[in-house]
């Protein structure tokens, strides 16, 4: 759900909701205000570093496993493009009347990749190209085991297992775009960050002193944290999102050498 939302408008959202809560328990801490009352303070301060802590603690581990998962989608791109040029070379040693084919075969294989990233949350499209990579992986190695020679020779045997490693990149590839942090993980951080906000507001309060620009900007920095790590584990849109350069220039070579 949270993943189908605009990063720009969703931080907007979030930020109004904690500005609601700061200003809220503002006026319970102003409403429940006993001057004297030192020890409630001192408990409401105790709570407000506890509170901090925690946030921070699982702001850094969510961050984290986003910029774990959003390096494995970036090495995998390379990965996969290598795989397909080392796909492409070796077929360069099977006969020369099926060399067109593979590459045509391959160049399609490439641009189904390429919408992996694409397709982002569009899942028909995700699937449609999942089935294209698929259709053509079968296509090729069943062209090779037509035309093999018996026993199949080391130029067809590499050819075939070029192919086989370039299936198993494109499945890794595809299990590391499915592989996001947790949805339930946002609503924890979310919750933790309200309770942060209130706490520090009801303290604000029970003081009597607002502290409106601090405390909106504290909101405002937390609000901006909460998108990022969103976005990061968003590879495919938003403002940081996975480059996809070595893909499009094996496509451009391969279209190269499909010319005649």
């Amino acid at each position: 759900m949270l993943r189908e939302i605009d990063e720009v408008y969703l931080f907007f959202v979030v930020l109004i909701i904690f500005l609601a809560v700061i200003e809220l328990s503002y006026r319970l801490g102003r409403r429940l205000r006993k001057p004297a009352d030192d020890a409630a303070k001192t408990h409401i301060t105790a709570l407000q570093t506890a509170l901090l802590g925690l946030l921070a603690l699982l702001l850094g581990f969510t961050f984290a496993m986003s910029v774990t998962r959003f390096e494995t989608r970036k090495n995998l791109v390379l990965e996969e493009a290598n795989a397909i040029g080392n796909a492409y070379w070796r077929s360069q040693l099977i006969p020369a009347e099926h060399r067109p084919v593979v590459a045509g075969m391959l160049h399609e294989y490439t641009s189904a990749s390429l919408d992996y990233h694409l397709a982002d949350q569009d899942s028909p499209r995700f699937n449609a190209a999942n089935a294209t990579a698929r259709r053509i992986e079968r296509e090729i190695r069943s062209a090779m085991a037509a035309r093999a020679e018996n026993p199949p020779s080391i130029s067809t045997i590499m050819f075939i297992q070029a192919i086989n490693e370039m299936a198993q990149i494109n499945e890794k590839r595809r299990v590391a775009l499915e592989n996001h942090v947790p949805e339930p993980v946002y609503y924890l951080l979310f919750i933790v960050a309200a309770g942060s906000m209130a706490y520090i507001a009801y303290g604000t309060g029970l003081y009597g002193r607002r502290r409106p620009i601090s405390t909106g900007m504290f909101a405002a920095l937390i609000a901006l944290v909460l998108t990022f790590i969103l976005d990061i584990d968003q590879p495919g849109s938003g403002l940081i999102m996975v480059g996809q350069e070595s893909m499009e220039r094996m496509r451009a070579t391969l279209a190269q050498e499909m010319k005649p």
